[in-house]
């Protein structure tokens, strides 16, 4: 039994926004996009994740309401990110009758947080995605040159033509996500989902440079900020969000 795509009911992307510009497809939707060729991105405005990015971004919001809002921005946004996920027609039988519907495909996706902060993002995804399995990067930015570096690594052995999520929460100088994705391409992964809090212009523009039409790629992103700073951090922002989520933000 082959793969397949539930049709969708509207158009998500688009091949003729201008690269690196975002407008809404509608003022009803609110859905912000941008694309080149096969990269996506998209930046999802809705009230409930605008009115939980706020309180992320409030310096005064504490660590438990930090954690427990990523989760729950996270699993707002995984709706979307989960949007062409490969299922197989099924047949089960209601109390009524029998009649036919979907489950997900195997192989089954694999969800990808690079730590630390990406962990805080992984109860929220694995709620939608309960069945799928998980895997590990762990990459550090260096602050002086911004370059990232792999200091542990726990992928799942057989991700060949499977569906892959990355969790990231700062898409700032694109960097580490680059890093991420390349690596999971070079193993095999079918395409690749990134789900971030927020990112920045440079960022997105810096992962399109990367992959282009080559790779299947999506971002999808809770906001899109102004700019970086001149220590690569993202303006307005949240600050560190490895901090935040876990107690040790000055």
């Amino acid at each position: 039994m082959g793969h397949s795509r539930i049709p969708d009911l509207r158009y998500l992307f688009t091949l003729s926004v201008t690269p690196s510009t975002f407008g809404p497809i509608s003022p009803q939707i609110q859905v912000y996009i941008d694309s080149l060729e096969v990269m996506k991105t998209l930046i999802i405005d809705h009230p409930l994740v605008s009115a939980k990015l706020t309180t992320l971004r409030d310096k005064n919001t504490d660590t438990p309401t930090f954690r427990k809002l990523v989760e729950e921005l996270v699993t707002l946004l995984s709706y979307e990110a989960t949007r062409h996920l490969l299922v197989e027609e099924t047949e089960v039988e209601t109390p009524i009758t029998k009649t036919k519907g979907f489950v997900i495909a195997k192989p089954k996706p694999i969800v990808v947080p690079i730590l630390r902060a990406g962990l805080g993002m992984l109860d929220g995804m694995m709620r939608i995605l309960p069945g799928a399995e998980v895997g590990f990067l762990g990459m550090v930015r260096d602050e002086t040159t911004l370059q990232p570096t792999t200091y542990a690594e726990r992928i799942p052995g057989e991700i060949k033509n499977r569906q892959v999520f990355v969790l990231d929460p700062m898409l700032a100088t694109g960097g580490t996500l680059v890093a991420a994705i390349k690596l999971l391409i070079d193993r095999g992964a079918r395409d690749v989902v990134a789900i971030c809090l927020l990112a920045a212009p440079e960022g997105i523009k810096n992962v399109e440079n990367a992959f282009g039409s080559d790779v299947n790629v999506t971002v999808v992103c809770a906001g899109l900020d102004e700019k970086l700073n001149e220590v690569g951090y993202i303006v307005p922002g949240l600050g560190d969000a490895g901090d935040r989520l876990y107690g040790t933000a000055d």
